[in-house]
């Protein structure tokens, strides 16, 4: 990787103080099986309450319900109960965000990520009584205990189960919201800041669970949430230098970032990830007015238009084999191209925003030079006047990712941006939206063309659906039709606290309030 060492040491000198807080159970549950229940559990409080005063040996368990999402490190108090211990004490502790992770054996895990990922330890006490202190950080609302062994002499009894809390978003600098907002909304506002704070650590991580890492798309949509509740501009700048400071070989900005052991930069290289630095870093200035951070990182973002454009055939058009990736979005048969194309456009415009503010001319006219190249070759080459869509790839694809995009990127006047999304509710194309965070940009499309109240209501279809199943932190994937979607393998590894996910508060504090 390229390494600019000043630009990581600003990136280091810039790691938060975590805000730390206690939480303790609320409650013992059980997981029971219910096929009308959200992916087929219910959640019922257990008859005995007194978990404390209880007396378990060799095969007993019990669930505790924190009632609430939770990052941090949990510790336990136990001891002896009846003759002196003449064996070591055996237990297993699983730890979920939601309570498929309690009721199904992880051995049944058949997923293509790490079943790393799933949070459990097997522990053995050689001395009681015993505080345990768990060093890994862990990520849950839901702590399973088995006693899985001690001996015929003695039980055992729980004094203590606890969670330090960590984060870096301060609740304190959040502004209420007016009265006026409705209940749903209030609620919905409520989870979404949850959801950030909880991926507020030293970076914003993508999940807390799972990854736990910088990726440069969940960024965008953090920080432009987080510049309406925590406005935490040091820790996006942190990023923004992390970024800046490590890339690929080729100067592209890598698509994520790992902390640990050291600062580096990740070999994994998303076409569209790598333009997000320089809407990251327009939503940065815009927020901030940091000028010596733009005039600092501007390079960086203009190399990444530069190698960008490289990509356009001589139509205009972003070349689509098999030798790039860009996200978009996790459907598995998406054709990336059309929406690239909205993505490029749209990230060209905000360096051109960028090389207003900074008086660059020259700067100006070629990145002016590369947005008429680049929409001129999208009304062109991609839309289909018979069929009232863009189109995408070899086959034309029509999916709702094209329209949105090429709708953000205002390739067409907003009436035209606005029939063709009335157009796309009306004629529902097969090739739909599966993340958060393709319905973030769904919602940011609807607002841009003036449809406050369809944007509302989709929020409400979407985020206010995932509240009605359960959620108390918003989750990485939801499809209400099909619950337990995974383009993992298995739900079990799904992230239920995701950064791209937190952007209803965004929408709230920006457009509604």
């Amino acid at each position: 990787m390229l390494i600019n060492q000043s630009m990581v040491d600003k990136a280091e000198a810039l790691i938060p103080e975590l805000v730390t807080s206690l939480a303790e159970p609320k409650a013992v549950v059980e997981i029971v099986a219910d096929e009308t229940a959200f992916q087929g559990w219910r959640v019922d409080q257990a008859e005995k309450q007194n978990w404390q005063e209880q007396v378990l040996s060799k095969g007993d368990s019990f669930v505790l319900d924190f009632e609430g999402h939770l990052v941090g490190y949990v510790s336990l108090k136990v001891k002896a109960v009846g003759s002196p211990p003449d064996a070591p004490l055996k237990l297993k502790l699983t730890l979920g965000e939601m309570p498929c992770e309690i009721a199904e054996p992880f051995d049944s895990y058949d997923g293509w990520l790490s079943s790393s990922w799933l949070q459990e330890e097997t522990i053995f006490i050689d001395v009681l009584p015993a505080e345990i202190k768990l060093p890994r950080r862990y990520t849950f609302r839901f702590i399973k205990i088995d006693v899985l062994d001690t001996s015929k002499k003695y039980n055992v009894s729980f004094e203590q189960v606890a969670c330090i809390a960590v984060t870096s978003g301060d609740p304190s600098n959040i502004a209420p919201l007016p009265e006026k907002l409705s209940d749903e909304l209030a609620l919905m506002d409520q989870i979404a800041i949850k959801t950030l704070q909880d991926c507020m650590q030293s970076v914003f991580e993508d999940g807390p669970k799972r990854d736990r890492r910088l990726w440069i798309g969940d960024l965008r949509l953090q920080a432009q949430a987080n510049y309406l509740t925590f406005n935490n501009f040091d820790l996006v700048k942190r990023c923004l230098y992390l970024f800046a400071g490590m890339r690929l070989p080729d100067g592209a900005v890598g698509a994520c970032v790992f902390e640990k052991p050291h600062a580096h930069v990740d070999d994994t290289r998303l076409y569209d990830y790598s333009l997000f630095f320089v809407a990251c870093l327009y939503d940065y200035y815009v927020a901030s007015e940091d000028l010596e951070t733009l005039q600092e990182l501007w390079p960086i973002a203009l190399e990444q238009i530069e190698i960008a454009v490289q990509r356009l055939d001589e139509k205009g058009i972003v070349r689509d084999d098999e030798t790039w990736w860009s996200f978009i979005d996790w459907h598995p048969d998406l054709n990336k191209q059309a929406p690239t194309q909205g993505v490029l456009i749209y990230c060209l415009k905000r360096g051109l925003g960028l090389a207003r503010i900074l008086g660059l001319t020259d700067k100006q006219q070629y990145i002016e030079g590369q947005i008429e190249r680049a929409t001129q070759a999208a009304v062109t080459e991609l839309w289909d006047d018979k069929k009232g869509f863009f189109v995408s790839g070899v086959k034309r694809q029509i999916s709702w990712a094209s329209q949105i995009w090429l709708v953000l990127a205002e390739v067409l006047p907003v009436e035209e941006n606005a029939a063709l999304l009335n157009r796309l509710f009306e004629e529902q194309p097969a090739i739909g939206m599966t993340t958060p965070y393709m319905y973030h940009h769904l919602i940011e499309a609807l607002f841009s063309v003036g449809s406050s109240e369809k944007a509302a209501e989709q929020m409400q279809a979407y985020w206010g659906e995932m509240i009605k199943d359960g959620a108390d932190t918003f989750w990485e994937l939801y499809n209400p039709e099909d619950k337990k979607l995974s383009p993992y393998g298995s739900n079990l590894i799904n992230s239920y606290c995701h950064a791209w996910s937190c952007t209803p508060t965004y929408f709230i504090r920006k457009y509604l309030i």
